[in-house]
């Protein structure tokens, strides 16, 4: 009766038969090399891929620039234009300064975005539905 030879140890979750080194079937000092039921060290998907965050990230970023530039170009605009009119409501006729009328149209227009903006995500729901 032979003694079998003594497998070597290794790191809990790997095959002692495989060399470290090169991911190969060790071949024990008998000869032959050891049968092994492992296909060789498992293999990651690299991880360099592009996520899409960096995307996400200029496109807030150029988002949050360019309404920087329209805040300010409004507020000079605001600013150069200090003079008091008359502003036409549907019920009334007021006399205000231009900063206010200029205020109220940018609030509107705002408010008519937000809606718009609402109704078409509310549209895009419904079609995937």
């Amino acid at each position: 009766m032979t003694t079998p030879e003594p497998r070597p140890h290794a790191a809990p979750g790997t095959d002692p038969t495989l060399s470290a080194a090169s991911g190969f079937p060790a071949v024990p000092p008998g000869g032959s090399p050891a049968p092994s039921t492992a296909a060789g060290p498992a293999t990651t998907p690299e991880t360099s891929q592009r996520s899409g965050s960096a995307g996400r990230t200029l496109g807030r970023t150029l988002a949050a620039a360019l309404l920087v530039f329209v805040t300010v170009v409004l507020v000079l605009f605001v600013m150069f234009n200090t003079q008091t009119v008359d502003i036409s409501l549907v019920f009334a006729d007021v006399e205000a300064p231009l900063v206010v009328a200029l205020l109220i149209a940018a609030v509107l227009g705002g408010l008519v975005v937000g809606l718009l903006n609402a109704l078409m995500t509310i549209r895009g729901r419904r079609r995937n539905r």
